[in-house]
């Protein structure tokens, strides 16, 4: 076996594992399977870790994820599926980096390497055996590459900046107006201690 032969193979084994995995895991988040919560599920979750507007975060987490980790596996607009699947990973980073490295400890290290591995393979290639060399590497050009990482490193700068701001500012106190207008409750009525007699 050849030298490129055993590099194609390579990269067919790794596109596919990688691309499973991600598939897996957006299409939990798009339909619910695999014990996923669904679009639902994952708006609420989406919210509750400061991505706002929670429904389109979900969408778009979930078509990085499942999109690019079908693409992947395919070997077609690699550079594209590479740099959304990446995106992708790059919020879950975000909101495990205050918990550390090591996943065992709610860390990044898993969403860290998916996004690396999938970044690697956006940038090196599918190699031949894949859709990509199939049709001539029209969707895989150089500045196919340039353009969709640039454009989803722009992108994740500026949901997860928007994220980091949201979480450090403060839920604004109540203000005075709205204390007033709480209804106060009746303060109970005191008897003495002795009962009339009738």
């Amino acid at each position: 076996m050849t030298a490129l032969n055993r590099r194609d193979l390579g990269l067919l084994a790794l596109r596919v594992g990688t691309g499973a995995v991600l598939a897996a895991h957006g299409t939990q988040k798009l339909l619910g399977w695999f014990g996923g919560g669904g679009i639902e599920g994952t708006t609420q979750a989406m919210e509750a870790m400061g991505y706002s507007p929670g429904r389109v975060s979900a969408i778009a987490a979930g078509l990085g994820e499942t999109g690019g980790g079908v693409l992947l596996a395919l070997g077609l607009a690699t550079p594209a599926a590479g740099a959304a699947a990446a995106g992708a990973m790059a919020g879950a980073v975000a909101v495990h980096a205050p918990s550390g490295f090591f996943a065992m400890e709610g860390g990044f290290e898993y969403p860290a390497f998916l996004g690396f591995t999938a970044a690697a393979i956006g940038i090196a290639g599918a190699g031949r055996l894949s859709l990509d060399h199939a049709t001539g590497h029209v969707l895989d050009r150089p500045w196919v590459v340039a353009t969709a990482f640039i454009g989803t490193a722009l992108a994740v700068a500026a949901v997860v900046g928007r994220r980091a701001e949201a979480i450090a500012t403060p839920e604004p106190a109540p203000s005075a107006d709205a204390a007033r207008s709480v209804p106060e409750e009746p303060e109970p009525e005191h008897t003495s201690g002795r009962e009339t007699e009738d």
